[in-house]
């Protein structure tokens, strides 16, 4: 086959370099994104794991190293989608607001960066940053016992902006199919590590558990912002399936991986352990389907009778936290036979959901809307 050639000013004759497929680059980059963060939040839940059965740890542990390549895969391909989309622009081709969102200038111009690779990438880089820091810590310190160190919980919300625009860059190609299977996707792995970072508190006294407090309000603010998102019939129950695949996985995959590398290393577990449902998944809530088939009745009933959108999503947000504050207790007694039911703790999370659940309906709300300005909607593409 011939090659193209192109003559250049000085008669010399160079090749063409055939550009990118878009439609090629923006799932692959955009799944390398995701895999990056699904690898983290593998990482993170066996890292926690070992916290809680074997105690102490380095800087240089088989988890850290895991959660350490998963920020680094989704650093690199936010990297690479942000040099595609400078050349691009420089070449004269525009730049899809699907592939990760409506570009924007960075460094005064010398790259083009889509919005959701811009905050994935830089969640990324200040985990490398911060990576360092924790290498410090663990230098003066030594061994570490806790997540809610300094370095720990900079790491986490790190990780957690990663994760943000991982479920932009989705967002972003919600009209397209897999666009969509990503926002499924994506939308349970934050979930799932959205109420590490609330670990900080825990250094304070407070009235109530942080961590509890986080799972009550992330939860029902992300279900709804996927359904919002997506604004299609079952993706509220798709992303709670999806939820409790990934629990049922981690569920399994943590203590296993902990035990396994602490006797590979020759590290005993800590005395007197007793067993104990994997912390990590035992947080994501098992009943949030129900919610997902009340927020389901919900949206059907603003579709169909014309109601207010805004309304239906903060009574959506009400119900769904109500549900998860009033079945996290039960959860716990159903999974750890060593916490009974109390029904001042049912009484007091129901009451406390309601409110949270308020706040996320009126976020999820803004939010959504913002989400939905990544990317024009076109029709022809439904």
């Amino acid at each position: 086959m011939d090659i193209p050639v192109a003559r250049v000013p000085s008669g010399r004759v160079r090749e063409r370099t055939p550009h990118v497929d878009a439609a090629i680059a923006g799932p692959a980059g955009a799944y390398a994104v995701l895999l990056g963060a699904a690898i983290s939040t593998v990482g993170i839940s066996w890292d926690v794991e070992w916290h809680r059965d074997v105690g102490p740890d380095t800087f240089f542990t088989l988890p850290h190293l895991v959660l350490y390549s998963g920020s680094a895969l989704a650093g690199i391909a936010s990297l690479a989608m942000v040099l595609l989309s400078t050349s691009m622009q420089r070449a004269g081709r525009p730049v899809p607001p699907w592939m990760g969102g409506t570009p924007v200038r960075v460094f005064g111009g010398i790259f083009s960066a889509p919005l959701g690779y811009l905050v994935s990438g830089i969640g990324a880089a200040s985990f490398l940053v911060y990576g360092l820091l924790d290498l410090v810590w663990h230098s003066i310190y030594g061994f570490d016992a806790v997540l809610s160190t300094p370095s720990h919980v900079a790491l986490f919300l790190s990780i957690s902006i990663t994760m943000v625009g991982t479920v932009m860059i989705f967002a972003a190609a919600r009209e397209r199919r897999w666009g969509r299977i990503g926002v499924v996707l994506a939308i349970p792995i934050l979930m799932l590590f959205a109420p590490i970072p609330v670990n900080a508190l825990d250094n304070f006294t407070l009235p109530v558990n942080p961590v509890v407090v986080g799972i009550v309000l992330f939860s029902p603010l992300l279900l709804l912002i996927g359904a919002g998102v997506l604004q299609r019939a079952g993706a509220a129950v798709a992303i709670a399936m999806m939820l409790g695949t990934l629990q049922a996985a981690l569920w399994w995959f943590s203590p296993w991986a902990a035990k396994v590398y602490a006797s590979s290393v020759g590290l005993p577990l800590r005395d007197g352990l007793i067993p104990s449902p994997p912390k990590l998944p035992s947080g994501a809530p098992m009943f949030l389907i129900v919610a997902a088939v009340a927020i389901e009745i919900l949206f059907w009933l603003s579709r169909t009778r014309g109601l207010d959108a805004r309304k239906m999503m903060l009574l959506a947000g009400v119900l769904t936290g109500l549900i998860v504050g009033l079945t996290l207790p039960v959860q716990q007694s159903l999974t750890d036979p060593t916490t009974p039911l109390s029904s001042t703790d049912v009484v007091i999370l129901g009451l406390l959901g309601m409110p949270l659940g308020a706040l996320a309906g009126f976020l999820a709300a803004r939010f959504t809307v913002m989400l939905h300005t990544l990317a024009p909607v076109r029709k022809e593409l439904r």
